[in-house]
């Protein structure tokens, strides 16, 4: 019987969630083992365009009132995260459309790149009420309380304090695939193809975070020596923005949906200018390009934003300074830069050092 796998992000906007996702399904459909796959967000699939009205409030909030969400994210998803306990308002929201997905789908496999779906999940596997083999992939450096643990089967963690974590969750170390937080196969080289003789270069991220907020990392005038290519994503406004002010080393970047461009831009740069999202640090930790932050959105960027300086794997950068100045002085730093590439390389040590197939495949032809 053909095998299927369900993919579970949640909301349809462009996030670390959807990106996960589609890179396991492409490398799902690499196996000689033929496998059905498809993607649903649960929040759009049971409310329908409630999800473009919920979508909208989320950036929104974040945006305007960001010390609020914090607050209401760390009593909801984070404080006392060891402790886990039932969502009976997502199960009563979420419940009936998740089994009527899964009725009408009837998956042998589900990934959830979101922790609601795999809340629901996980309670309907303890439930008796599933039979699907069950894979969290967790698109942070951690693991907030939303997440369902006991009704999942594996669970594809990006770090060795997270693993760690589910193991003290009572989870069996067997059980548990140290991969990172997967990325497109195409990022797994790190090249550099900037002569040495050039200018630095730095790619600056996370254009949607809003104009205000990313022109204020940009320098101000002309005197600047650093060349700074500056994703914008699908925010227009900052690209037209930058285009009319015709800085030779500022150069804007409309959204790249292409994989092969984007590690193209990797490999022109010296080091990366970014939030803490879990897929784009992740992409830069693959690249082994030095990760400077600013600063993180409220919520789950600014737990990662912890997690990463925790292990020194990111190069936060303080207020009292110009960011090119700290930048610049950092790269010409080598036994800062030395002591950089050491810490991601103990990172990547600890990494399952199989192809992300290899993995896949032997979750899908393990006994249940």
């Amino acid at each position: 019987m053909e095998k299927k796998a369900l993919f579970l992000p949640f909301m349809n906007m462009a996030s670390g969630h959807h990106h996960v996702a589609d890179t396991l399904m492409e490398e799902t459909a690499k196996l000689e083992e033929h496998i059905n796959t498809s993607k649903v967000d649960i929040l759009s699939y049971s409310y329908g365009t409630v999800e473009k009205l919920v979508t909208s409030f989320y950036m929104k909030w974040i945006h305007l009132f960001p010390s609020s969400y914090d607050r209401l994210y760390y009593h909801l998803a984070y404080r006392n995260v060891a402790k886990r306990s039932r969502h009976l308002h997502y199960e009563f929201l979420f419940k009936s459309y998740m089994q009527k997905l899964l009725a009408s789908n009837n998956p042998s496999l589900l990934f959830c790149t979101h922790a609601l779906p795999s809340n629901i999940t996980s309670m309907l596997k303890q439930k008796g009420k599933l039979n699907a083999i069950t894979v969290n992939v967790y698109t942070d450096f951690f693991v907030n309380r939303v997440w369902g643990i006991n009704g999942i089967d594996y669970h594809l963690v990006p770090s060795l304090t997270v693993k760690d974590f589910l193991i003290q969750l009572g989870v069996d170390e067997e059980r548990i695939y140290l991969t990172g937080i997967p990325v497109h196969p195409v990022f797994k080289t790190p090249i550099s193809t900037r002569k040495a003789t050039e200018d630095y270069a730095i790619l600056v991220t996370g254009g949607n975070m809003g104009t205000g907020s990313m022109e204020k990392l940009l320098p101000q005038n002309e005197a600047s020596t650093v060349r700074y290519y500056i994703l914008c994503g699908n925010n227009d406004k900052l690209y037209r923005k930058l285009l009319e002010r015709k800085h030779e080393r500022l150069i804007p970047i409309s959204y790249i949906n292409s994989k092969h461009e984007m590690n193209a831009l990797y490999d022109k740069v010296d080091g990366v200018l970014t939030k803490p999202g879990g897929v784009t640090i992740s992409e830069c930790l693959m690249k082994q390009k030095p990760i400077f932050v600013s600063h993180g959105l409220p919520g789950q960027e600014r737990i990662n934003m912890q997690e990463l300086e925790k292990h020194g794997l990111t190069l936060t950068l303080s207020r009292d300074r110009t960011v090119e100045e700290q930048i610049v002085n950092y790269l010409e730093n080598e036994r800062a830069m030395q002591s950089y590439r050491q810490r991601v390389g103990e990172y990547h040590e600890h990494l399952d050092k199989r192809e992300m197939g290899e993995i896949l495949l032997d979750i899908f032809n393990k006994e249940h």
